[in-house]
C-alpha cells in the first residue's frame, strides 16, 4: 500500500461503485497502520501479509501487486499458486531469471498475468495504434522531479522503461545495437540516462529519462514514410504532420497538413485495470503479456549495463 497500490485500490473501489462487477475485498501491507488507513479509506479488510489474506478469502481470484521490484517474484508466484490472476507492476522483475520464473508460475498454474505497462493504455497512445505503418525514428523524453519513491531501481527501470517498451510494441523489430550513458545524481541509482536503440528494422530510438529534472515532461515523436507524430503522454493528445494529400488541415506549410485524432479521455490505470478484469472474466490474453514485460527488462537492463560500461571507461567515482 504504497503511493501506487493506493492507487490501485481507489480504481477498484471506484469500477465497484459504477457498476462493474469487482469487489475489493481488501489490501496487504507489512506496515498494517498503512494497510488500515487504505482499508478504511475505501471500505475492504486490511491484512498484513498475503497468507493472512489468502487463509481469510478464498475467494479472491485476481490481485494487483504492488510491492517493491524484488519481491515482485515472491509475491506474484504466492499468489498464483493459490489460484489468483495477477497485475504486477512494472518492471515485471529485477531480473530477467525472475521474469522467466514468474511466466513457468504463470503457465503451472494456468494463470493469467498482465504488467502494468501504464502508457499502453493512455488514450493518446490508443489513438495513434490505428496510425502506424514504418516508424523509422523515434525522439522519447520523460522527466520528472525527484521524489523519494521507486529509489530501489535505476530511473532506466523507474521511467524510461514506460517508453522502451511502448518503442518495442510500435516497432515490433529485434533490437540490433544499444548504447547507453547515464550518471546518479541525488541517490545511488543512475538518476539521469539517455540511450540510443538501433532495430534490425533501421529504426532508431533515442530515449532520455530524467528524475532530477525541474519540470516534468513525457513525450513521444517519431516520424514514418511522409508522417510525423507527435505525443503528448500528459495531455493525452496526438499531432499528426503528414506531406501531400491527407486529411487534417492546412498548416503553414500548404504541402503539410496537421491532424489531431479524437481522444476518448480516460485514467490510463482504471483503463488497466478494466483490461485485467476482462482478461480474468473472460480467460482472455491480457494486453500486456508477461513475455512483453520480460522482453522490456531485457532492453532495460541491458542498457544499465552499456550505462555501467560507459561510467567504467570515464571512471566516475574512482
Amino acid at each position: 500500500m504504497g503511493a501506487f497500490g493506493r492507487n490501485h485500490a481507489r480504481v477498484y473501489h471506484q469500477l465497484a461503485k459504477d457498476g462493474e462487477p469487482v469487489r475489493l475485498v481488501g489490501v496487504v501491507d507489512t506496515d498494517l497502520a498503512r494497510a488500515d488507513a487504505v482499508a478504511n479509506e475505501f471500505g475492504c479488510r486490511a491484512f498484513g501479509s498475503l497468507d493472512q489474506m489468502l487463509r481469510t478469502h478464498s475467494e479472491v481470484q485476481a490481485a494487483s501487486v504492488a510491492v517493491p521490484t524484488a519481491d515482485h517474484l515472491a509475491t506474484t508466484r504466492t499468489l498464483m499458486e493459490a489460484g489468483v490472476d495477477v497485475l504486477v507492476e512494472k518492471p515485471v522483475a529485477a531480473a530477467l531469471s525472475d521474469a522467466d520464473d514468474i511466466i513457468a508460475a504463470a503457465k503451472k498454474h494456468s494463470r493469467f498475468a498482465q504488467v502494468g505497462h501504464l502508457e499502453r493504455f493512455n488514450p493518446a497512445v490508443l489513438a495513434t495504434l490505428p496510425l502506424i505503418t514504418s516508424p523509422m525514428f523515434f525522439e522519447v523524453h520523460r522527466l520528472s522531479v525527484f521524489t523519494p519513491r521507486s529509489l530501489d531501481v535505476d530511473v532506466v527501470l523507474d521511467l524510461m522503461i514506460h517508453d522502451l517498451d511502448l518503442v518495442l510494441a510500435f516497432v515490433n523489430s529485434p533490437v540490433k545495437e544499444i548504447r547507453a550513458a547515464g550518471i546518479p545524481i541525488l541517490s545511488n541509482k543512475v538518476d539521469i540516462a539517455n540511450a540510443r536503440v538501433e532495430f534490425e528494422s533501421g529504426c532508431v530510438a533515442n530515449f532520455t529519462a530524467s528524475r532530477v529534472s525541474t519540470e516534468r515532461v513525457r513525450k513521444l515523436r517519431f516520424f514514418q514514410p511522409k508522417q510525423y507524430i507527435s505525443i503528448d503522454y500528459g495531455r493525452q493528445d496526438v499531432m499528426v504532420f503528414t506531406v501531400g494529400d491527407s486529411a487534417g488541415e492546412p498548416s503553414a506549410n500548404p504541402e503539410i497538413k496537421v491532424l489531431k485524432p479524437p481522444i476518448q479521455q480516460e485514467e490510463p490505470l482504471r483503463a488497466e485495470i478494466r483490461a485485467f478484469l476482462q482478461s480474468v472474466r473472460t480467460r482472455s490474453n491480457p494486453v500486456v503479456p508477461l513475455e512483453d514485460g520480460r522482453r522490456a527488462l531485457a532492453v532495460a537492463l541491458e542498457i544499465l549495463s552499456q550505462i555501467q560500461q560507459h561510467t567504467d571507461k570515464l571512471k566516475i567515482g574512482a
